[in-house]
């Protein structure tokens, strides 16, 4: 079986209305991958940068390591970035997704995230009361099928650090 190992850093993120942030994450691949070891999912901390600091740095870790018979699905990781307000409470402030390079080495990948604009009331909820909406189902970040319908508003970058390892692949006659 052919392997692919993904090790980096979540390093943080820039270009949000607000500072106070976190990021729900989560790889996502397709049929016939298998995780070996590792969390394929996880929470960054809420980082709360000094006043003139508009960078929010998380430096959170992340480890899969696949196995696979195929390449189709190749795996990709998605996001959810959430502004916390001072009473704690939670507002999604993006969705966002990257592909894992199918290259070995190092990478530096910015992720654009984006949120669903909503009608009209929607849009006064969310800045009165910080209701933004979501979406029903998060398969709309990363999977191209109806996401062409949704109206959206662009929001800030999530940026990371990836390496990518790959092994056996030249034994099915795949060069990457």
């Amino acid at each position: 079986m052919a392997e692919v190992f993904c090790i980096g850093t979540i390093l943080g993120a820039s270009g949000f209305p607000k500072p106070e942030l976190c990021a729900k994450f989560a790889f996502v691949a397709g049929d016939g991958w298998d995780i070996i070891e590792g969390e394929d999912s996880g929470q960054t901390q809420v980082d709360v940068p000094g006043e003139d600091d508009r960078y929010t740095v998380w430096s959170h870790p992340v480890d899969v390591h696949y196995t696979t018979k195929t390449i189709a699905g190749w795996p990709k990781l998605i996001f959810q970035v959430y502004h916390q307000d001072m009473f704690g409470r939670n507002e999604l402030y993006g969705y966002g997704f990257v592909h894992v390079p199918t290259t070995p080495g190092t990478h530096h990948l910015d992720v654009v995230t984006w949120r669903p604009a909503g009608s009209f009331t929607d849009q006064v909820w969310a800045y009165f009361l910080g209701a933004t909406p979501q979406l029903k189902s998060l398969d709309l970040i990363h999977n191209p099928s109806d996401r062409f319908r949704l109206q959206t508003v662009a929001m800030g970058k999530i940026h990371l650090q990836l390496s990518v390892i790959v092994k056996g692949f030249e034994k099915h006659g795949v060069q990457l």
